[in-house]
């Protein structure tokens, strides 16, 4: 039986971030010139992540998710994929990326053994795209999501952040882009965690907003039964049958589904994109603790955990920026591209 929280949540997905370090500066994650980094020397070897990996598993994870910062700036990620891959009690293995290496990698982490990819794609247009991500690189991704498609990688997902005046003009051009390649887009909201400095809730552009501007042009829109799935998308489909997904983070927060744990490139245990400490579990392990007490620990976590972030800001009547620079550059563990997304 899988742990539960004091909401009844089982904790079922492990989403591992193997690296803080990015390529792109998004404005809704990486926004600014300079970042404190997390000391090499702290992040987790990769046989250490397949440790804490599989003590989770023992509480119930069977899904894990790669993530960074950019997971392919990880020297010898296809390794990492490897030793995962051959874990009995993993059903899923995916990995997050924003793409711009990922024509390089994509036949070897398949080989590796990952199952799944996922691409953030926020934009079509080449100087949207550099104003955006600050850097040159739309034609590299898109080259990335061909080079998965070659490899053999099946339910490829497209991840696209919409913002009000960034790219939500760009709804119904995604969606045929994603129609092109056989992926499936899914919608993100803007959402106000982490490095999300700039955010503010006119730049929100609601599930139902974007639902109403597709429905204008595509006509009746269905949505798609969840079938018990605690995923973060909602799922729709347009007339033709095509499908996609919504993260409702912002609008419609999915709390009380949420039966994912997060663990950072330095060992720290996460409960909540919006949690603002977590729990260390690199120094007890390279102090050689023993596994029964490494597990102890992550499920008395766990079973305490009380978390509904979502929820509690959408409760806000003045809702701002959740954190501020100053704190921000005091913890790195407090950015989004440190946690994992």
């Amino acid at each position: 039986m899988p742990v539960l929280d004091t909401f009844g949540r089982p904790l079922r997905t492990l989403r591992i971030s193997v690296t803080d370090r990015c390529n792109l500066r998004c404005h809704y994650c990486m926004p600014r010139e300079e970042y404190t980094w997390l000391p090499r020397e702290d992040l987790l070897s990769f046989e250490e992540i397949v440790t804490l990996a599989d003590l989770t598993a023992s509480l119930g994870v069977d899904r894990v998710r790669l993530t960074g910062g950019e997971p392919l700036l990880r020297r010898d990620l296809p390794r990492l994929v490897s030793l995962l891959a051959h874990r009995p009690w993993i059903a899923d293995l995916a990995l997050t990326t924003n793409g711009v290496q990922l024509a390089g990698a994509a036949g070897e982490l398949r080989a590796a053994g990952l199952g799944r990819i996922t691409v953030s794609l926020d934009t079509l247009r080449p100087d949207r795209f550099r104003r955006l991500a600050r850097i040159d690189a739309l034609q590299q991704v898109l080259d990335g999501i061909e080079a998965a498609r070659r490899a053999g990688f099946t339910g490829l997902k497209l991840d696209t952040v919409i913002s009000r005046g960034d790219n939500d003009d760009e709804l119904v051009d995604l969606l045929e882009y994603a129609r092109d390649v056989g992926a499936e887009l899914r919608f993100i909201e803007y959402m106000d965690v982490g490095g999300a400095v700039a955010w503010r809730p006119d730049a929100v552009v609601s599930r139902d907003e974007m639902l109403a501007r597709l429905a204008d042009h595509y006509g009746p829109i269905e949505p798609v039964p969840a079938a018990g799935s605690s995923a973060p998308a909602e799922r729709f489909r347009l007339p033709d049958g095509q499908t996609f997904g919504i993260v409702a983070s912002t609008t419609r927060p999915f709390c009380a589904a949420c039966d994912r744990a997060r663990l950072t490139a330095d060992g720290v245990l996460l409960l909540c994109l919006y949690a603002q400490h977590g729990t260390d579990l690199r120094r007890p392990l390279r102090a050689g603790a023993s596994h029964d007490t490494l597990r102890r620990l992550i499920e008395a976590v766990w079973q305490g955990r009380a978390d509904r972030g979502a929820e509690e800001r959408l409760r806000l009547r003045d809702r701002g920026v959740y954190i501020p620079v100053a704190a921000l550059k005091k913890d790195a563990h407090l950015e989004m591209h440190t946690r994992g997304g």
